[in-house]
């Protein structure tokens, strides 16, 4: 049984009428449940860029991107689950490892950038989590982290900016972190300075 079927299982009887959910969540949890640190990226000027250049020009973008990207992500332990378009969902075992590697991605764009032209420049915006999350097969991942750093890397930072949640500021508690708004309504945001 993979783990798909299982957790398919355990949703099934969650639907029963009379079903302990609580105790149910909790198998949920104990089976898939890890703590991991969430990073997301997304790349600036999709639309801009295809519009005016065309998507050829934005998907050698995307494999310069990846090519600058993966073997930092991989130098600092983490695991690349999803290539989305521009954006990259990676986890990490601690957010020490997490951090770490996003600022390496964002110093490699600084030294990358220089002498191209504008269209030709790649900036990264990136978000990261840490918490409890539901890792399923190896491939897949759930959780209000993931939610939260999606969130944080597609549509809140701005190109080069890194954005994490309160759970992932308060686990590395000694960096240099800005408060800068709130995410869902509740929680706050916080960006890396110094970069």
């Amino acid at each position: 049984m993979t783990d798909a079927d299982e957790l398919n299982s355990f949703l099934a009887q969650r639907r029963m009428a009379g079903a302990d959910r609580a105790a149910i969540d909790a198998a949920i949890y104990a089976r898939f449940g890890r703590v991991q640190a969430v990073m997301f990226t997304d790349l600036v000027g999709f639309s801009r860029v295809v519009e005016a250049f065309g998507i050829v020009h934005f998907l050698q973008l995307i494999q310069e991107s990846e090519t600058l990207f993966m073997p930092l992500i991989a130098q600092h332990g983490g695991v690349c689950l999803k290539h989305e378009g521009d954006s990259l969902l990676v986890l990490f075992d601690t957010p020490q490892q997490a951090l770490a590697a996003a600022k390496a991605m964002v110093d490699a764009t600084l030294a990358a950038n220089p002498g191209r032209a504008p269209e030709d420049r790649i900036e990264v915006c990136i978000g990261l989590g840490y918490g409890t999350v539901l890792r399923i097969d190896n491939d897949e991942v759930w959780g209000a982290e993931v939610n939260a750093a999606s969130k944080l890397g597609e549509e809140m930072a701005k190109g080069g900016e890194v954005l994490v949640t309160d759970t992932f500021r308060q686990a590395v508690s000694d960096e240099p972190f800005v408060a800068c708004g709130e995410l869902f309504g509740s929680r706050k945001v916080y960006s890396l300075s110094g970069l």
